[in-house]
Order: structure tokens, then sequence, then C-alpha cells
């Protein structure tokens, strides 16, 4: 396959969205080449090419136009590029164990992470008479459980499964950033707390931050993003 994905590869994505950071972690983790494409799901002129190509209308999504491929999905979309166009990252390991207890931590930050964050996040929105205390206080519950999880798993590891930076990895970076904006796990995980800092020193991981931070005053709950993250305005 032609390895100049820069002509091949067309990513839909919004710089906010937590489950693009995942996938852009990736990509710059990997040196893939891409052109990005940014959706406003607001606007239909801006998402109807998305609707186009995927109907569900979720972001992020891969279009590979040399192999005239559609790729929904963040975990799906990283396995693709691990396959076809591999680069300086192994993200996904060789030995099968290794690489389902990657898929394991993987689905783990996003189904009671990320997830849980989507459940607090959405519910703030909401016109008054449609909110779901109840769910609300249940993704609370889910996130508190979720942290002692990662406390124990975090056990002379330096990454989530190992010592060496995955694909789980990638999808815990913007999991555990918004959710410590809501539930903050740093006073009382110490391991988890430090395993973040750690992240945060990777190269893709500043980028990916840094591109979101011009839209980060749209997240609802703005005014819990740590100062550091935030760029002084003139």
């Amino acid at each position: 396959m032609d390895n100049n994905s820069s002509k091949n590869l067309l990513l839909y994505y919004h710089p906010l969205a937590s489950f693009c950071h995942k996938v852009l972690i990736a990509m710059y983790e990997n040196g893939t080449e891409f052109e990005p494409r940014f959706v406003d799901l607001s606007e239909e002129e801006s998402r109807s090419e998305l609707f186009a190509y995927w109907p569900v209308g979720k972001i992020p999504l891969l279009r590979d136009r040399m192999q005239n491929q559609i790729i929904p999905e963040t975990s799906v979309i990283i396995e693709y590029i691990c396959e076809y166009y591999p680069g300086t990252a192994n993200l996904l390991p060789s030995v099968p164990q290794k690489a389902i207890e990657v898929r394991l931590w993987d689905r783990f930050f996003d189904l009671y992470i990320s997830d849980s964050v989507q459940k607090i996040v959405l519910d703030r929105i909401r016109l008054e008479g449609q909110k779901d205390p109840f769910g609300v206080e249940r993704a609370y519950e889910r996130l508190s459980v979720a942290y002692g999880m990662l406390e124990k798993q975090l056990d002379a590891k330096n990454y989530i499964v190992s010592d060496t930076f995955t694909m789980a990895d990638c999808a815990a970076v913007p999991a555990l950033f918004y959710a410590d904006t809501l539930l903050s796990f740093q006073k009382d995980y110490p391991k988890l707390t430090n395993y973040f800092e750690r992240l945060l020193e990777k190269s893709s991981i500043k980028r990916t931050l840094d591109e979101a931070e011009p839209f980060f005053y749209m997240y609802p709950f703005f005014d819990q993003i740590p100062k550091r993250f935030l760029k002084e305005k003139k």
C-alpha cells in the first residue's frame, strides 16, 4: 500500500471531542500523515459530507480514499492505521494476549470513563424537566469505581498495560482529562495521577491538547479546566 497517507487518509473530526482526541493522539504518535476535515455537527453544510459517508453521523470518521474504505469508531480506526499504515509506534502488540489486554483497557476508558463523562456533560446542557439526576449520580459512581480499578492496574507499570505506550493509553488521555474536571482523581489516587502526568509529557498528547485549547470555552464545565491547560489571552 502507498505509504504517502497524506494523500490517502481524511479524518472527519472536531478538536474539542474526546473521542477525536483519542484518534489524533494515535495518529500523531504513529507519525501518520492525514488530511483533517473539521466538522461542526450544529451546521448542516459542515456535517453533510460526514452524513453522506456515515449516516450515523458520529465522529471521528476515517476515509481511506486510495482503498475506498470508510472506517468508523475510534478503536477500529486505530487498528486500521496499525495494520495498513504502520509507523513509529507499536500501539497494538503483536502478542495475542497482550493485544487482548490493550483492547480490554481501551474499552474500559471508553465505556466506563468517557461514557460517564458524556452522561454528566450532556445532562448539564439539557433543559429543565429533561434532566436525569439518577443517571448523573450513577455516572459519578462509575467514575469513582473506575478510578479505584485503574489505581490497582497501574501497580509497577509506566502505562496501563505495560511499559509501552499503546492504543489503551491513547484512550486514557481524553477520558481522564475531562473526567478530572468533574470528579478529580488527583488527591486520592496517586498512581493514577502520576500516570496522567506522564502521559501529558508526550509530544503527541501536548499537540492534541494544544489544538483543542481554542475550543475549550465551548465545554460546559470550562470553568473547571485547570489554568495550566489554558493559554493566556492578550
